[in-house]
C-alpha cells in the first residue's frame, strides 16, 4: 500500500494530539505545535498544489529546502499523490543541484526560494496550498512503486540515486517501531537533519506510526537539546550529539531522567563515547547500521546487551553474511565484506542498471561494501568500508581497529586512519588525531600500540588536525583526509 495510508491509520486515534512541535533554538523557545490534524490537512492542501502543477503518480518531486514542518507536510504530500520524493542535501551548490536536476527528471523542483522557471519557493508553494482545498485522495501504490529516490553522497565518484519504494520504506518502519519498543507517550526529540535516512525515514516514520509528540529542532545544538532531554524519552543522534553533550559542563543522568532510548547511526559510534555516555548517564546507547539503500540493516536489541563497538543483529526478515573475495561466506567471526537481504533492500539505481548489476549477487544479496564479522549469535562488527582498508607490505590492516587502540590513549579525542601512497610497502598507514588539549607526543602513540598490535599495523605518520572532515550525517570523509595526505610517505 501507499505508506502514507499506514501513517493515515496511525494519525486517525491522534488527530487532536500533538504531532510536530517545532523548537527556535536560538531563542529556546517553543512555537505552537501542529496537531497530526494539522499535518494531515497539510499534506492534503500540498498534493492538491502538486496536483495543480501536474504532478502526476510516479513522476519526480526534487526538494531542496530548509528544515520545517512545512516541509515534512510537503514530503507527506508528494506521498499522498503517489509522487517519488526526491530530497537534496541542503549544502549543495547551485552547480551540483543542476546534476540531479538533469538527473531525476523531476516534474516540479522546490527550494527554498524561487531561483528560475523550474523551482518554486517552498514559501510560495505552501501559499498556494493554503488557497486550494485539501485532496483527500491516497494514490494506490503498490510496494513495489517508488516512494523517493535518495542520493548517495558521491564521495568517489558520482551521486547514484538509490531507488526507495513504499514496500522498502513500510517494512522498515514496522520493524523499528516493534523493535525499539515505541509505546503510548513517547516523545521524539528531533535535532537531524530530513533529507537523508536517518532524519526523515527512520526518525520521522517510527514517530508518526505512534503519532508520538516530536520536538522538532532546526539543528542540533547540545545546550539546546540538553535543555529539552527532560520533555522526551527517544533521541536519535549521530555519534557527534552524543560527544558534543558530554562536552557540556555538568552532563549527567539528572539530565537524562525521562529519556528510555539514546540511539546512534550513520557513522561509527567509538567505544569510549559508549563507555563514557554510561558511565555520566547510565544509558548504554543504542547502535544499528543502515545505508541508503536499505534503510536500517541491523540494530543492537532494546532488551538484551549492547556490545560496545558493534552493530547488534539483523532487523526481522534480514539476512546478512560476510564474504571473502572469492564470494564465498567466510567462517564465522572472520572479517568479510557484508551483504545483504529483505524487504527493506532497494531494487537498484535510477538510470543505472549497469551499476545494480554489479553490486546485486544473483541470489538477491546486495554487496554494501563494508567490512564487517558476524558471530556465531549473529552480531555484527563492522571493521571499516572496503575502500578503507589498508593493505601495508601485502598485510591487510583494518582502520577502526588501529583508531579504537588511539582513541583509547589519553589526550585523544578522535583519529582518523588511512593509507598513503608508500615506494616499498605499497601503502603506509598514517594516522589524524583531534587531541583533547594539546597533542600528545608520538612515543606515547607508539607505546600504546605496541600494547595491542601487531607491528605493521602501526601508523609511521601522525598528524594533528583541529577537526576532521565530515559529511552532513558526521561521517569522516577519509577520501578528503587521504588526498590531504597523499604525500605522507613521499621524500
Amino acid at each position: 500500500m501507499n505508506l502514507f495510508a499506514l501513517l493515515s491509520e496511525r494519525f486517525e486515534a491522534a488527530l487532536d494530539c500533538p504531532g510536530l512541535a517545532p523548537v527556535g533554538a536560538a531563542a529556546g523557545t517553543s512555537g505552537p505545535a501542529w496537531t497530526y490534524r494539522d499535518l494531515d490537512d497539510a499534506s492534503a492542501r500540498f498534493s492538491a498544489a502538486l496536483r495543480e502543477r501536474g504532478v502526476e503518480p510516479g513522476d519526480r518531486v526534487l526538494v531542496q529546502v530548509p528544515k520545517s514542518v512545512e516541509a515534512v507536510a510537503l514530503y507527506l504530500g508528494v506521498l499522498r499523490c503517489g509522487a517519488v520524493y526526491v530530497p537534496l542535501n541542503t549544502a549543495y551548490t547551485e552547480r551540483e543541484v543542476a546534476f540531479f536536476v538533469d538527473d531525476a527528471s523531476p516534474r516540479v523542483v522546490v527550494g527554498a526560494e524561487a531561483a528560475g522557471p523550474q523551482t518554486v519557493g517552498i514559501g510560495a508553494l505552501w501559499e498556494e496550498a493554503q488557497s486550494l482545498d485539501p485532496d483527500p485522495a491516497v494514490e494506490p501504490r503498490r510496494d513495489d512503486d517508488l516512494a523517493a529516490i535518495c542520493y548517495t553522497s558521491g564521495t568517489t565518484g558520482r551521486s547514484k540515486g538509490a531507488m526507495i519504494t513504499h514496500g522498502n520504506l513500510t517494512s522498515n518502519a514496522l520493524a523499528l517501531h516493534e523493535i525499539w519498543g515505541f509505546e503510548p507517550g513517547d516523545v521524539l526529540l528531533h535535532a537531524l537533519p530530513i533529507f537523508h535516512v536517518h532524519g526523515l525515514f527512520v526518525a520521522l516514520h517510527t514517530a508518526f506510526l505512534n503519532a508520538s509528540k516530536v520536538l522538532f529542532l532546526p539543528r542540533f545544538d547540545a545546550a539546546e537539546v540538553r535543555r529539552l532531554l527532560p520533555e522526551a524519552t527517544v533521541l536519535m543522534g549521530v555519534p557527534t550529539f552524543y560527544s558534543r553533550l558530554l562536552a557540556e559542563p555538568g552532563f549527567g543522568g539528572a539530565d537524562c531522567g525521562s529519556i528510555r532510548l539514546f540511539v546512534s547511526g550513520s557513522a561509527p559510534l567509538t567505544e569510549a563515547v559508549f563507555g563514557d555516555f554510561e558511565a555520566r548517564t547510565g544509558h548504554r546507547i543504542l547502535e544499528r547500521y543502515g545505508m541508503t539503500e536499505a534503510g536500517m540493516i541491523t540494530s543492537n536489541p532494546l532488551l538484551g546487551e549492547r556490545v560496545a563497538g558493534t552493530v547488534g543483529f539483523p532487523l526481522p526478515d534480514v539476512e546478512v553474511r560476510a564474504v571473502g573475495e572469492d564470494g564465498i561466506e567466510v567462517a564465522v567471526g572472520e572479517v568479510g565484506t557484508l551483504e545483504i537481504r529483505g524487504p527493506n533492500l532497494f531494487p537498484g539505481y535510477w538510470g543505472l542498471p549497469e551499476k545494480t548489476a554489479e553490486e546485486m549477487r544473483d541470489d538477491g544479496f546486495f554487496v554494501t561494501g563494508d567490512l564487517a564479522s558476524v558471530d556465531g549469535e549473529g552480531r555484527v562488527t563492522l571493521v571499516g568500508r572496503g575502500k578503507d582498508l589498508v593493505i601495508a607490505g601485502g598485510f591487510n590492516v583494518y582502520p577502526k581497529e588501529v583508531e579504537d587502540r588511539l582513541d583509547e590513549v589519553p589526550g585523544v579525542a578522535e583519529s582518523a586512519v588511512i593509507g598513503a601512497p608508500h615506494a616499498d610497502l605499497g601503502e603506509g598507514v598514517v594516522a589524524v588525531l583531534v587531541a583533547e588539549d594539546s597533542p600528545v607526543e608520538d612515543d606515547t602513540l607508539r607505546a600504546a600500540l605496541d600494547a595491542g598490535l601487531a607491528r605493521y599495523k602501526h601508523p609511521r605518520r601522525f598528524y594533528w588536525v583541529d577537526d576532521l572532515p565530515r559529511n552532513a550525517m558526521g561521517k569522516v570523509q577519509k577520501n578528503v583526509l587521504r588526498e590531504r595526505y597523499r604525500d605522507a610517505y613521499c621524500g
